[in-house]
């Protein structure tokens, strides 16, 4: 049973990319492809049976054809088998079947892509097979006849290898006019109303089975780079949030450590192949090997990777616009921060006041709990954390008390589905005023603060392996809380009930940084900044139980006015000058708060509290133990 290796691989990739569709963010309305054979979903029929539709890369143990990568990212992103099948399939054609959205098709040229958008789709049999030429079925172009674009979907674009397998490129005049008419592809998508399209980078053609070990490897390598360098100068002028992937990149990272990637370290992944079309077959993991398994090989044939190869690249894209899902979350954790600072500010405001001209000290410490559940453009995270905090207040007279506090809060925040790791230091100093005359009251606080993020690692999936990019970065934050309420019982009463209104602003910004190596998932991140403006209405309440014991209790209702999406500019850190921009975490409109705190007066001046505060606001849960004592001086 020598397939059994891989039918195991095989069967554990479609599993995860399952669970994945079913866990994740999905912020686009569909995948739609263009390219080549590299992302090719089955235009053309299988004659041998099995698949539907046959595919540029390895058959599996079943003989289906393996997943492309845009299959496989469509997958991750939740996305139907139908959706993501061939535009101009002849086969789904006299079956009946819906067609897709995968316009790529094997042997296309730049030309022919940028046709199969603007002009006409033909799924015509590749040069160099039987019947070569044969157009099988053709269809009106995407956009066609003025049609537009879907401005939420994901476009993919590959292309660029036939140009050169075909003839077409032989000087680096030829190669730049082939990476510029590419370009056009995207180009004529944001023309007809596409925002966000991810398009490959050539490969380096001189590191396939085709040439590598030829006098052909050095031109073509070189001719591919002026290929990539044309291309991405022409897709920095297109205004629109082109998403490049540095594949070649990603590939040399692949051969020079294939065992971090799964592959097969004592084999020559350039030199042979898995199928042996065109190409030496692999003597051990090819199909006629001693232990035939393409998931340990990079290439399928002569050109065309396998579902190692492909799964590695489908990896990739996802991790690009899976990162602001998670990174849109780090000013969000400040709030919570600040939040929790303000909470303990109101819990040390239900202890007694001390005697007009003198002061009293305080100091608290506690934690906190934060959830956020996923959303349409974020990833869910679990998030703890402590708190030390201390300050004091002074009487001024018998309306009036004013005082500073200062609290230091760490907090940790585990995102997305690999568990990715953000942990912040928050820094906070407060100055604060409350007033109490007759049965009117109200406490304002000002607050700023310095944030410290550091041991920032991202981690996602590639391959069967995962990776990890990590960074640092600082940030600041400053907050202004305010509140006015009546108390509905006089001040001798045992107890009190006092509805009131409030209103909060704050404002956090987290400055940008690049993740610290130079690796092709390397990403850059600009400035952040997220704003709150919140009004509220509330009850407060407490009741004297015991002699010097008081419970207190206190639920509020908020409105958030700053709800906005939250977006992200981003970019490669191999590619520096191409940045975009991807949405990310969407704060909610209303917010309920609670607590639950006692208060006891051990002796004369001398007070021990206890609180448990509460929020929560759809896919937001916050929750917070805090113990403190305060003494009068």
């Amino acid at each position: 049973m020598r397939t059994a290796p891989f039918l195991r691989s095989a069967l554990g990739i479609l599993a995860l990319a399952c669970s994945q569709a079913m866990a994740s963010p999905s912020p686009y309305s569909s995948l739609i492809v263009f390219g080549d054979s590299l992302s090719d979903a089955g235009q053309f029929p299988d004659l041998t049976g099995g698949t539907p539709g046959m595919r540029f890369t390895n058959r599996d143990a079943n003989g289906n054809y393996a997943p492309v990568s845009p299959m496989i990212l469509g997958a991750k992103l939740g996305f139907s088998g139908t959706a993501l099948g061939p535009s101009t399939s002849l086969t789904n054609q006299l079956q009946g079947i819906p067609d897709g959205n995968n316009w790529a098709v094997g042997g296309y040229t730049t030309q022919q892509i940028l046709d199969s958008i603007t002009d006409t789709s033909k799924a015509a049999i590749p040069p160099g097979r039987p019947g070569a030429g044969t157009v099988l079925r053709e269809r009106d172009g995407y956009l066609a006849n003025g049609l537009r674009a879907d401005p939420n979907a994901l476009y993919y674009l590959t292309g660029g290898g036939n140009d050169f397998l075909q003839g077409l490129v032989n000087s680096p005049a030829d190669a730049a006019a082939a990476g510029a008419r590419l370009a056009a592809s995207a180009q004529a998508l944001q023309q007809g109303g596409a925002r966000y399209i991810m398009v490959w980078l050539l490969p380096d053609l001189g590191q396939t089975p085709n040439f590598s070990g030829t006098p052909q490897q050095g031109p073509l390598s070189q001719l591919s780079s002026v290929f990539n360098q044309s291309l991405v100068s022409q897709l920095g002028k297109i205004d629109a949030e082109i998403i490049p992937l540095n594949v070649p990149l990603l590939l040399r990272e692949a051969l020079s450590s294939p065992s971090q990637f799964g592959l097969a370290s004592d084999q020559n992944l350039v030199g042979t192949c898995y199928s042996g079309d065109g190409c030496v077959g692999n003597p051990v993991y090819g199909a006629n090997g001693t232990s035939p398994d393409p998931t340990r090989l990079l290439f399928n044939d002569s050109v065309h990777p396998t579902i190692a190869g492909q799964q590695l690249i489908a990896d990739y894209g996802y991790s690009i616009l899976a990162a602001p899902w998670e990174l849109t979350l780090l000013p969000e954790i400040a709030h919570a921060s600040i939040r929790a600072h303000q909470d303990e500010l109101r819990n040390q405001w239900q202890t007694p006041w001390q005697a007009v001209g003198q002061w009293q000290a305080f100091v608290a410490s506690g934690g906190q709990d934060l959830d956020f559940g996923s959303q349409r453009s974020a990833a869910s995270g679990d998030g703890h954390g402590y708190n030390l905090t201390l300050g004091g207040s002074y009487r001024v007279d018998d309306a009036w008390r004013l005082g500073l506090a200062a609290g230091v809060y760490r907090q940790k925040l585990e995102a997305g589905q690999h568990d990715s790791d953000y942990k912040l230091d928050s820094y906070l100093a407060s100055a604060f005023a409350q007033f109490r005359q007759d049965r009117w009251w109200a406490d304002a606080a000002l607050t700023a603060g310095h944030l410290d993020y550091r041991d920032l690692k991202r981690t996602f999936a590639l391959g069967v392996n995962e990776r990890s990019e990590k960074g640092d970065t600082d940030g600041e934050a400053w907050a202004i809380s305010t509140r006015l309420g009546y108390n509905l019982a006089a001040e001798s009463s045992t107890w009190q009930l006092a509805p009131f209104i409030s209103g909060d602003y704050a404002r956090v910004k987290v400055d940008g940084y690049d993740e610290k190596s130079n690796r092709s998932t390397a990403l850059g991140f600009d400035d952040q900044e997220r704003k709150s403006r919140r009004l509220g209405v509330g009850l407060q309440g407490s009741v004297q139980v015991l002699p010097g014991t008081r419970l207190f209790a206190e639920v509020a209702r908020e409105h958030e006015f700053e709800d906005d999406q939250q977006d992200l500019t981003l970019h490669l850190a191999s590619l520096p000058a191409n940045d975009f921009t991807l949405t990310g975490y969407t704060p909610h409109s209303n917010l309920t708060r609670a607590s639950l705190g006692v208060s006891h007066e051990l002796v004369a001046g001398l007070t021990l509290r206890g609180n448990y505060n509460w929020r929560k606001s759809d896919e937001l849960t916050q929750q917070g133990l805090s113990l403190g004592v305060s003494v009068d001086f």
